[in-house]
């Protein structure tokens, strides 16, 4: 994927945070896709076209066969009941090429902006980073699914809709001013006349119940949006407690855990109440208007009819276009509540996007405060003056100027609360907080083997691979290795689809850690307490079973752990510092 631009600056406000939306899902028609989104595009605006042009010449159908009605003109009926079935034809048939371009179009640039978000939130550790920068990104995970789904398949809806009202409006209003001509009403002792009385009609109507619906309904954006989010919260708390049920059974705590969801469906049913209040309103406007509307224009045509002026196929013609327009006029009514939930998801991905600009931003930020990463030649990682951020002050080393050779092994030794994980994600390239260099070898690669492997959807051979594709790795060496590792009995489930992450226990994770480990063949491995569900005997023989297998590697082992051990040439410790003290450099450890 293609590096991130540069991005605006985030901000909370709501229409900023449209525009930001906008910014990124607009790119659907300017990148790669472009030539595919605007042949969507064109298509539906030229099927969009032939459906007015249609209902243009089914208005005056109807004009015609009510005529024939009114004149008894049997021949006259039979031919409108002929035209009738091609009528027909030419509507389904564009009705269903106008769904198919439309859901086309809504699938695909879903997809194109799913794939941008995913790619721009997960990389890097941003979803955990995600967590240290303020602003409104609750539940990411829901704003990429549900929110990025409303907010690209509306305003396909909302343009083609606003196409159609807009053509519908300025063709059907030429019939409404030709049809209804003049009406002359009298007023005291005067005569007012008035050309086109029901385009003035239809134009003050349309006002009039528009203005009742943003009056009524003031609030539905910011009720809708609440409830998306209280929605996503309780998806979340639900996923948090499935993944976690060992645990909590463990604790005794299920009662306590049912009484936090049962507090978060409270929360969503409490929102749904005021949103189900927000669509009374709504209802009470365009029930209304469904009502008056049909027979408005009616009572409007009859003192024309009565005279004589009118036809009564005239008058259902007039009433017919009279509805058209009028709905076309009060396309912001009839899609006022669907408008309302796109605004808040709209927002919701906003705020994501914002948030990962932030992040970004902090990324690009080479300044002050930043370690600076560099090419190592000859060697595979260099240390120089590093001091890592921590939440307590500085992550230091015992020495000034590390260098790790290829081949060589390296223990960093620190206390449970020296800042062992914040000194891993900078070791693995994660974190950037802090100051000093760190070099290392050119297109070398990096392996972290940590104490709670991620367990990936799939089957068991997929889970034993990751992050390597399972085409890549041959069936005897996978099986082979999980033997060595004392998994051997897991080989005839390689390929069944389970929920691997519930099933496996802490210790078989690890040793499935090891299997990847050696599957990757990285050029650096990073150690994290990769073996501790283990009894000590078989940590010391995994872990030396580990280091033969790849005997190229620089291999880190970050621990607690004091004990000499023969298996590292280098024993370095780390502690955190105040930021106000300076660091100790002292020799390196005797191994």
């Amino acid at each position: 994927m293609a590096p991130d631009p540069a991005p605006p600056a985030a901000a909370g406000h709501p229409p900023a945070l449209i525009r930001r939306f906008w910014a990124a899902a607009s790119g659907f028609w300017k990148g790669d896709t472009r030539v595919r989104a605007w042949t969507l595009t064109l298509g539906l605006a030229l099927v969009t076209l032939c459906q007015i042009a249609v209902q243009y010449r089914v208005n005056f159908w109807t004009r015609d066969i009510f005529d024939a009605v009114e004149q008894r003109n049997a021949p006259g009926l039979r031919h409108q009941a002929l035209l009738l079935l091609p009528l027909t034809l030419a509507t389904v048939s564009l009705a269903v090429a106008a769904v198919y371009g439309r859901m086309s179009m809504q699938r695909e640039w879903r997809a194109w902006l799913v794939n941008r978000l995913i790619g721009r939130w997960a990389k890097r550790g941003r979803p955990q980073a995600l967590n240290l920068v303020s602003g409104d990104h609750q539940v990411p995970e829901g704003r990429i699914t549900d929110d990025a789904r409303i907010a690209t398949d509306a305003p396909v809806d909302f343009v083609v809709g606003l196409f159609n009202a807009c053509i519908s409006a300025a063709t059907f209003i030429g019939i409404l001013w030709v049809v209804g001509g003049a009406l002359d009403v009298t007023v005291g002792t005067r005569t007012l006349h008035l050309p086109g009385f029901l385009v003035l009609s239809v134009i003050l109507y349309s006002a009039l119940v528009t203005l009742a619906m943003i009056v009524f309904t003031r609030r539905f954006t910011s009720v809708s949006e609440s409830i998306n989010q209280a929605e996503a919260e309780f998806r979340y708390a639900l996923t948090h407690v499935r993944e976690n049920s060992e645990r909590i059974a463990l604790l005794g705590s299920e009662e306590e855990e049912r009484k936090g969801l049962r507090g978060a469906l409270g929360e969503v049913i409490g929102r749904w109440r005021r949103y189900c209040g927000q669509h009374m309103r709504v209802t009470i406007v365009s029930n209304s208007n469904m009502l008056v509307a049909g027979v408005l224009p009616v009572f409007l045509c009859m003192p024309r009819f009565l005279k004589g002026q009118m036809s009564l196929g005239e008058v259902t013609q007039a009433a017919a276009a009279f509805v058209q327009v009028q709905s076309s006029f009060n396309w912001l009514v009839d899609n006022f509540a669907r408008f309302a939930d796109w605004r808040a998801s709209a927002r919701r991905v906003g705020t994501l996007l914002a948030s990962l600009d932030t992040l970004w931003r902090s990324e690009q930020d080479t300044g002050p405060g930043r370690i600076t990463r560099l090419e190592a030649d000859g060697v595979a990682l260099r240390l120089q003056d590093l001091a890592i951020t921590h939440d307590r002050g500085q992550v230091v080393l015992d020495t000034a100027d590390i260098v790790i050779g290829c081949g060589e092994r390296v223990r960093f030794v620190g206390t449970s609360d020296s800042g062992k994980a914040a000194l891993l994600h900078a070791l693995a390239g994660l974190s950037d907080a802090g100051e000093g260099r760190i070099g290392a070898g050119r297109g070398l690669r990096r392996f972290v083997l940590s104490q709670n492997p991620f367990v990936p959807l799939g089957t068991l051979r997929r889970v034993a691979c990751y992050p390597t594709p399972t085409d890549h790795v041959p069936d005897e060496r996978l099986r082979a290795l999980l033997v060595a590792t004392g998994l051997a009995a897991l080989i005839g489930r390689l390929d069944d689809d389970a929920p691997w992450e519930q099933l496996l226990g802490d210790g078989e994770r690890q040793r499935l850690g090891l299997v990847r480990a050696c599957i990757a063949a990285p050029d650096i491995l990073l150690i994290d307490d990769a073996l501790s569900a283990l009894d000590p005997e078989r940590q010391r023989r995994l872990l030396a079973w580990l280091l033969g297998q790849l005997p190229r590697a620089a291999i880190l082992n970050l621990t607690r752990h004091e004990e000499p051990d023969v298996l590292f040439e280098r024993t370095l410790r780390f502690t955190v510092q105040s930021s106000r003290e300076p660091a100790p450099l002292k020799p390196p450890a005797a191994g």
